[in-house]
């Protein structure tokens, strides 16, 4: 019997959309954020100052991994068919005082990062995420100009303890936020505003970054040493205006280019100052890429204090439940062209949106994966996703008010929540890839604009 062209109008596509074989699919934490009972470092003493944490909030027990319940959270990650975990070493553990090593401590992350192993989940090791020892923090932080040298001795201490199980290594989080959020925006410790400040720090962050990365080869000669910047899209609100794409260019400059670029060409180009730094370049073996959302920048004589410019959300795209971000998943494949101009190995190791009712996150979930699987058509190297976050932790100057776990937390029972969410990332991880059927189950209002039949 011929077929009637008119029915094929109503067949749905289906398909998977697969990623490379050897592909990682895991979740991302940081010590401060999960541990709990941090009481040595820069956060400490920032919680327990007034107005600094929306509502008061505290990290406290935070998720209680250092009293042991890392190892049921990691159950849930191999039970959910995740090959890789990205986590945080708190350097303020290691090493309490400026002549101080606590070996106990570099034993129980040993203890974590075994367990990792036994699960079959490949672990991925950050060296510093934001949080600082308070014994640094009073030597004036990164400012100081023995940051770099302390910094380096506490890597080899680590990476000597670890070897064993790890080889993916990121010396420094995002250190442009870093940057901006303690040097400029105020809002981190130690709200030090001052662009000479600023400059300082990234200087000293990124001799720092080239100190780990030499000395984590020289200590194990199959490591890889990644960097990692909180990559944020900017477009011109307005792209028929020169300033606006001048404006949004600059941005992207100073907050996404400048720390990796100095590692690109060896020298730093930041806030309208430069500095060579020929010992930075080429001190890294892939590039780590947090992405969450995007602006519209707009040039503003009259904004003065906000450097000329304002920004605002893309409209029309959804919003989070306390607004904080956008849903925007184009932003990702053009953070994913922008790093592929490093000719280098790419790991997504963020992304995610706080959600407590996990109404939007699967939505976010497909359509920034299916922007992942359209890169990787392109033939740019990238081996890696990891997801934000495998439960609800601390985040930082907002406290809990923000969740973005797969797994939910109840921080009075330290109950983890069942999210739909966790199902739909099992299925994904599972079968290495995005399918149609996945996206109807889970975000059936975007099938159509992921799959379009016409």
């Amino acid at each position: 019997m011929p077929i009637d062209i008119n029915d094929l109008n109503h067949i749905r596509p289906e398909a998977t959309f697969y990623m490379p074989e050897g592909f990682l699919w895991g979740t991302a934490t940081s010590s401060h954020q999960v541990e709990g009972g941090n009481n040595n470092n820069n956060w400490s003493l920032w919680e327990n100052n007034d107005g600094h944490i929306l509502n008061g909030d505290r990290s406290g027990d935070a998720c209680q991994w250092w009293q042991g319940r890392w190892a049921e959270d990691f159950d849930r990650a191999s039970e959910s068919s995740q090959n890789a975990h990205r986590l945080s070493i708190e350097w303020s553990r290691v090493q309490p005082a400026i002549d101080q090593w606590d070996m106990e401590a570099l034993a129980y992350y040993r203890e974590m990062l075994k367990g990792l192993y036994d699960r079959g989940i490949t672990p991925m090791v950050t060296l510093h995420h934001f949080s600082d020892p308070i014994w640094l923090y009073e030597n004036g932080g990164w400012e100081w100009d023995k940051a770099p040298q302390v910094f380096e001795a506490y890597v080899r201490r680590v990476v000597e303890a670890l070897k064993d199980y790890v080889s993916l290594w990121v010396p420094i989080n995002e250190p442009n936020v870093y940057v901006y959020m303690g040097y400029m925006d105020s809002n981190f410790p130690p709200a030090k505003p001052g662009m000479a400040f600023a400059f300082n720090v990234m200087e000293n962050m990124l001799k720092a970054h080239a100190a780990a990365y030499r000395a984590i080869h020289e200590i194990q000669k199959e490591a890889r040493v990644g960097s990692c910047i909180n990559y944020r899209a900017f477009w011109p609100k307005r792209p028929w205006l020169p300033l606006d794409k001048w404006m949004a260019g600059t941005l992207s400059h100073n907050y996404n280019d400048a720390f990796i670029g100095a590692i690109q060409n060896g020298q730093l180009q930041f806030l309208l100052r430069k500095s060579s730094l020929p010992q930075v370049k080429d001190t890294q073996d892939f590039v780590g890429i947090n992405y969450y959302t995007a602006d519209w920048i707009a040039f503003n004589p009259f904004m003065i204090k906000a450097f000329f410019h304002t920004r605002e959300f893309p409209q029309g795209q959804e919003l989070s439940e306390t607004g904080f971000l956008a849903n925007v998943p184009d932003g990702l494949f053009k953070a994913l062209k922008w790093a592929s101009r490093f000719g280098l190995p790419i790991m997504v190791t963020e992304n995610g949106i706080e959600d407590s009712q996990d109404s939007l996150r699967p939505q976010y979930i497909v359509e920034h994966l299916q922007q992942l699987w359209r890169a990787s058509n392109y033939n740019w190297q990238i081996k890696g996703y990891f997801h934000w976050s495998l439960v609800d932790n601390f985040e930082w100057d907002r406290g809990w008010t923000q969740r973005f776990g797969l797994w939910g937390l109840d921080i009075e029972t330290q109950e983890r929540i069942r999210r739909p969410s966790v199902d739909l990332y099992a299925a994904i991880c599972k079968q290495n890839g995005l399918s149609t059927r996945l996206v109807e189950q889970y975000a059936p209002q975007v099938f159509e604009r992921l799959y379009p039949v016409e």
